[in-house]
């Protein structure tokens, strides 16, 4: 799995759901600021992969089952 596919489901998720990526969050019960872009990776450059915790957190709150959510990643990454 790539670190950007995994981001691109997140987005898509939020999409999906008519949301920004800040309101997917705080619906999760998440800070609203822990899907935004520039916390995707750290100051040095490593990317900053989303938990488990968070990922089930997401699909409870959107009522997403992870087979749902595989959908979203997308077919080809640039």
């Amino acid at each position: 799995m790539l670190h950007t596919a995994l981001w691109h489901a997140i987005d898509n998720l939020a999409k999906q759901n008519n949301m920004t990526c800040s309101a997917l969050a705080r619906l999760s019960g998440l800070d609203s600021t822990v899907f935004n872009k520039c916390k995707r990776f750290s100051p040095r450059g490593q990317p900053r992969w989303i938990s488990t915790e968070t990922i089930a957190k997401v699909l409870t709150a959107t009522h997403t089952s992870v087979q749902q959510f595989a959908k979203l990643f997308p077919k080809k990454i640039k």
